[in-house]
């Protein structure tokens, strides 16, 4: 079987220059890679940054040695993405799991605190905590389970439907004003708030429930997990065995048009859906075409990095501990501001999440120091310079935060753009992350990733939607196995 592959392969080159051709470096599109090099094809990846890794970059941006994450930091579904798991993720890349998957600050010293351990989570929510487990018991005890539905496409019918539906349904109530009834406190409400609001829009809707019951979940299941080295440890893990494999990837080659790429059997687009249709153009079917058209992007993030020369001084001593912090009060607070945002306006008190991975991965700073990666939403297309007002939340509930500061770096929403093309608008999620966009993503299909006879979309535009996981890409890269190479899936593992 090996010899008859490699014959095929040296007959498919004497018509075309590779079999396959990726746009885009970023998660998704390495994870294409890594399975169609593994089937035996002739791979090359085309990178207009000078850097690999779309969203998953690990970089200096303020101070020498100060090692900052220019896009994800925390990874939620590094232990549970089955490619992450094909692929043998935990066992190429170091990671600490904080024993706190994420807290949320509250005013007066106080803040709900989510454990990886639901039943102390819950007993730290005094008369909520029987609530707490009601919501989240059935899906945490199914973990693995939820993460496969949510990652698969919502077309045919789920392996596992009595999941899917106890999944469902809980995203049904917590994406609409019910979402409170549970609960007779203030601080359970704002912890949920605090995951829902990752979905970058209104707290009621069905996309903020959906994305935010399945952080919740993770939360207990498999942890928030932090990569040593920074996320571009999993970059690299992954360019790593798509080079051993034969792969290429070209780094500065910013693609505008199919005519610059060279020959292959197949394209794969690790990009925004406006950028599939201006470079596939009239290989795309009308409909298609209008599909994309019709995509919408969403609201932006605008983020900063801070240089410290000690831990951020959180007046909850628990917050000292956790892998990630919600920032922002209650969850009427969290609400107005995520609702501001939606109308186009700037928050008066904005919702921040943030994280310090020095605390847990010694490689990020200097000894002694850390570093803090935060981001708050912002319009679409913003420009403006939000260390101010991130920097007063986060002093708001650890006093004495100012003073700590050794430097800072702003990225606003148009420079996130400007070095990640999918973000277009400063969209960290490639496509507004509306309940719509994440059952027709961008279009509803029992096989979304194909865009044409030998194309595929493979980017955060296709489902599961955004987050590192590199579920779009392999999706994509399993149906162009199958329909353009006739080939099987390959193993994965290292």
């Amino acid at each position: 079987m090996r010899q008859r592959t490699q014959h095929n392969q040296r007959t498919r080159h004497s018509a075309t220059e590779l079999d396959v051709a990726i746009v885009g470096s970023g998660p998704n599109g390495l994870a294409a890679a890594v399975v169609l090099a593994r089937a035996g094809l002739s791979v090359r990846v085309f990178e207009a940054e000078d850097t690999i890794g779309g969203g998953a970059r690990t970089l200096e941006l303020t101070e020498p040695g100060f090692r900052h994450d220019w896009g994800s930091a925390v990874h939620a579904m590094a232990f549970a993405s089955p490619f992450f798991q094909q692929f043998g993720l935990s066992e190429r890349v170091s990671f600490v799991m904080p024993d706190i998957s994420y807290g949320h600050a509250v005013d007066g010293g106080r803040a709900g605190i989510a454990w990886r351990d639901l039943a102390r989570t819950a007993d730290g929510l005094g008369r909520d905590g029987a609530a707490w487990l009601s919501l989240l018991k059935p899906l945490v005890d199914k973990g693995q389970r939820v993460a496969e539905f949510v990652t698969s496409p919502m077309l045919p019918v789920p392996r596992h439907p009595f999941t899917a539906a106890a999944y469902g349904l809980r995203a049904l109530e917590q994406g609409s004003p019910l979402a409170g009834l549970r609960f007779r406190e203030e601080v359970a409400p704002a912890m949920l708030a605090g995951v829902y609001a990752h979905s970058i829009g209104p707290l009621s809707t069905l996309g903020a429930g959906a994305s935010g019951m399945l952080l919740a979940t993770l939360a207990h299941s498999v942890g928030w997990s932090v990569p040593v080295g920074g996320s571009q440890a999993i970059t690299d893990a992954m360019a790593s065995d798509f080079t051993a494999h034969g792969g290429v990837i070209e780094t500065g080659r910013r693609i505008g048009s199919l005519a610059e790429l060279p020959a292959a059997r197949a394209i794969l687009f690790d990009t925004s859906a406006r950028q599939l249709e201006h470079l596939a153009g009239e290989r795309l079917a009308p409909g298609y075409r209008r599909a994309l058209r019709r995509f919408r992007n969403g609201n932006a993030a605008s983020k900063v990095d801070f240089a410290l020369n000690a831990p951020v001084p959180w007046t909850n001593a628990d917050l000292r501990q956790a892998g990630t912090v919600h920032v922002g009060g209650l969850r009427a607070e969290v609400a107005a501001a995520e609702t501001a945002v939606a109308k186009g306006k700037y928050a008066r008190s904005p919702y921040v999440l943030v994280s310090q991975p020095s605390l847990f991965d010694a490689t990020r700073a200097p000894a002694g120091k850390h570093t803090l990666w935060a981001y708050t939403h912002v319009p679409a297309g913003s420009d403006r310079d939000m260390t101010e007002p991130i920097t007063a939340q986060i002093e708001r509930f650890a006093p004495g935060f100012r003073d700590v500061i050794l430097a800072s770096q702003a990225t606003p929403a148009t420079e996130l753009e400007r070095h990640d093309a999918n973000f277009i608008g400063g969209d960290i999620a490639t496509g507004a992350a509306s309940f719509l966009q994440l059952l027709a993503r961008p279009v509803l299909s029992t096989k979304p990733w194909r865009a044409a006879p030998g194309l595929y979309l493979c980017s955060a535009a296709t489902p599961p939607g955004p987050g590192v996981h590199g579920m779009g890409g392999f999706h994509a890269a399993r149906l162009a196995l199958a329909e353009v190479f006739g080939l099987p899936m390959p193993s994965l593992a290292p």
